[in-house]
Protein backbone atom coordinates (compact mmCIF):
# COMPACT_ATOMS: atom_id res chain seq x y z
CA UNK A 1 0.00 0.00 0.00
CA UNK A 2 2.86 2.39 0.87
CA UNK A 3 4.57 1.81 -2.46
CA UNK A 4 1.36 2.44 -4.37
CA UNK A 5 0.70 5.65 -2.46
CA UNK A 6 4.31 6.78 -2.97
CA UNK A 7 4.05 6.28 -6.73
CA UNK A 8 0.67 8.07 -6.78
CA UNK A 9 2.04 10.97 -4.68
CA UNK A 10 5.11 11.33 -6.92
CA UNK A 11 3.08 11.28 -10.11
CA UNK A 12 0.52 13.74 -8.73
CA UNK A 13 3.17 16.13 -7.38
CA UNK A 14 4.99 16.03 -10.71
CA UNK A 15 1.78 16.64 -12.67
CA UNK A 16 0.60 19.40 -10.30
CA UNK A 17 3.91 21.22 -10.73
CA UNK A 18 3.72 21.25 -14.51
CA UNK A 19 2.93 24.28 -16.68
CA UNK A 20 -0.08 22.44 -18.11
CA UNK A 21 -1.59 22.02 -14.63
CA UNK A 22 -1.10 25.71 -13.96
CA UNK A 23 -2.75 26.67 -17.26
CA UNK A 24 -5.67 24.33 -16.53
CA UNK A 25 -6.17 25.97 -13.14
CA UNK A 26 -6.02 29.46 -14.65
CA UNK A 27 -8.52 28.37 -17.32
CA UNK A 28 -10.84 26.95 -14.64
CA UNK A 29 -10.72 30.19 -12.62
CA UNK A 30 -11.34 32.31 -15.72
CA UNK A 31 -14.29 30.08 -16.69
CA UNK A 32 -15.67 30.32 -13.16
CA UNK A 33 -15.31 34.12 -13.17
CA UNK A 34 -16.94 34.35 -16.62
CA UNK A 35 -19.89 32.29 -15.40
CA UNK A 36 -20.55 34.79 -12.60
CA UNK A 37 -23.10 36.86 -14.54
CA UNK A 38 -24.93 33.69 -15.60
CA UNK A 39 -25.38 32.66 -11.97
CA UNK A 40 -25.90 36.28 -10.88
CA UNK A 41 -22.80 36.05 -8.65
CA UNK A 42 -24.83 34.06 -6.18
CA UNK A 43 -23.60 32.53 -2.97
CA UNK A 44 -23.76 29.09 -4.59
CA UNK A 45 -21.55 30.34 -7.43
CA UNK A 46 -18.98 31.56 -4.87
CA UNK A 47 -19.31 28.37 -2.84
CA UNK A 48 -18.36 26.26 -5.87
CA UNK A 49 -14.92 27.86 -6.27
CA UNK A 50 -14.30 28.10 -2.53
CA UNK A 51 -15.18 24.47 -1.89
CA UNK A 52 -13.33 23.18 -4.95
CA UNK A 53 -10.11 25.02 -4.20
CA UNK A 54 -10.24 24.09 -0.51
CA UNK A 55 -10.63 20.39 -1.24
CA UNK A 56 -7.86 20.39 -3.84
CA UNK A 57 -5.52 22.31 -1.53
CA UNK A 58 -6.30 20.00 1.39
CA UNK A 59 -5.50 16.87 -0.62
CA UNK A 60 -2.42 18.35 -2.28
CA UNK A 61 -0.89 19.24 1.09
CA UNK A 62 -0.72 15.56 2.02
CA UNK A 63 0.58 14.44 -1.34
CA UNK A 64 3.28 17.08 -1.47
CA UNK A 65 4.27 16.47 2.16
CA UNK A 66 4.63 12.76 1.46
CA UNK A 67 6.86 13.48 -1.53
CA UNK A 68 8.98 15.97 0.44
CA UNK A 69 9.36 13.55 3.35
CA UNK A 70 10.71 10.85 1.05
CA UNK A 71 12.95 13.30 -0.80
CA UNK A 72 14.30 14.58 2.52
CA UNK A 73 14.94 11.06 3.80
CA UNK A 74 16.72 10.12 0.57
CA UNK A 75 18.87 13.26 0.74
CA UNK A 76 19.78 12.60 4.37
CA UNK A 77 20.72 9.02 3.50
CA UNK A 78 22.98 10.23 0.70
CA UNK A 79 24.62 12.79 2.99
CA UNK A 80 25.13 10.13 5.67
CA UNK A 81 26.83 7.90 3.12
CA UNK A 82 29.13 10.76 2.07
CA UNK A 83 30.01 11.40 5.71
CA UNK A 84 30.80 7.75 6.28
CA UNK A 85 32.92 7.55 3.13
CA UNK A 86 34.91 10.70 3.98
CA UNK A 87 37.05 11.98 6.81
CA UNK A 88 34.12 13.99 8.17
CA UNK A 89 32.97 13.56 11.73
CA UNK A 90 30.49 10.71 12.06
CA UNK A 91 28.60 12.62 14.74
CA UNK A 92 26.90 14.55 11.93
CA UNK A 93 24.99 11.44 10.86
CA UNK A 94 21.37 11.71 11.92
CA UNK A 95 21.53 15.33 13.09
CA UNK A 96 18.22 16.04 11.38
CA UNK A 97 16.55 14.59 14.50
CA UNK A 98 18.27 17.02 16.91
CA UNK A 99 16.41 19.84 18.61
CA UNK A 100 16.72 23.39 17.31
CA UNK A 101 19.00 24.28 20.25
CA UNK A 102 21.28 21.31 19.57
CA UNK A 103 21.42 22.14 15.85
CA UNK A 104 22.24 25.78 16.63
CA UNK A 105 25.11 24.70 18.91
CA UNK A 106 26.48 22.32 16.27
CA UNK A 107 26.14 25.03 13.61
CA UNK A 108 28.00 27.52 15.82
CA UNK A 109 30.81 24.99 16.26
CA UNK A 110 31.04 24.56 12.48
CA UNK A 111 31.07 28.34 11.93
CA UNK A 112 33.93 28.69 14.44
CA UNK A 113 35.89 25.92 12.71
CA UNK A 114 35.30 27.57 9.31
CA UNK A 115 36.50 30.92 10.66
CA UNK A 116 39.66 29.33 12.11
CA UNK A 117 40.29 27.63 8.78
CA UNK A 118 39.74 30.88 6.88
CA UNK A 119 42.18 32.69 9.18
CA UNK A 120 44.83 30.05 8.51
CA UNK A 121 44.26 30.30 4.75
CA UNK A 122 44.50 34.09 4.83
CA UNK A 123 47.69 33.92 6.95
CA UNK A 124 49.29 31.45 4.54
CA UNK A 125 48.29 33.62 1.57
CA UNK A 126 49.77 36.69 3.22
CA UNK A 127 53.03 34.85 3.93
CA UNK A 128 53.24 33.68 0.30
CA UNK A 129 52.65 37.21 -0.95
CA UNK A 130 55.32 38.56 1.43
CA UNK A 131 57.84 35.97 0.24
CA UNK A 132 56.98 36.71 -3.39
CA UNK A 133 57.43 40.45 -2.84
CA UNK A 134 60.72 39.89 -1.02
CA UNK A 135 61.89 37.61 -3.79
CA UNK A 136 61.04 40.20 -6.45
CA UNK A 137 62.80 43.02 -4.61
CA UNK A 138 65.84 40.80 -4.06
CA UNK A 139 66.01 39.95 -7.75
CA UNK A 140 65.59 43.60 -8.72
CA UNK A 141 68.63 44.59 -6.59
CA UNK A 142 70.66 41.61 -7.73
CA UNK A 143 70.30 42.34 -11.45
CA UNK A 144 72.38 45.51 -11.62
CA UNK A 145 75.12 43.97 -9.51
CA UNK A 146 75.25 40.87 -11.65
CA UNK A 147 75.90 42.98 -14.76
CA UNK A 148 79.08 44.55 -13.46
CA UNK A 149 80.61 41.42 -12.00
CA UNK A 150 79.36 38.03 -10.92
CA UNK A 151 78.58 37.68 -7.26
CA UNK A 152 78.51 34.53 -5.27
CA UNK A 153 75.78 34.63 -2.66
CA UNK A 154 75.07 32.12 -0.02
CA UNK A 155 71.33 31.54 -0.06
CA UNK A 156 69.53 30.03 2.86
CA UNK A 157 67.73 26.84 1.99
CA UNK A 158 64.03 27.59 1.62
CA UNK A 159 61.39 24.93 1.93
CA UNK A 160 59.46 24.63 -1.29
CA UNK A 161 55.83 25.64 -1.03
Amino acid sequence: MDKLFARFANATAKAAGSPIAFLLCVTLVVAWAASGPIFRFSETWQLVINTGTTIITFLMVFLIQNTQNRDGAALQTKLDELILASNAENQFIGIETLSDKELAALHARCVEAAQRSQTLVEKAQSERESRAAASKSGKARAKPASRSRPQVRKAAAKPSS
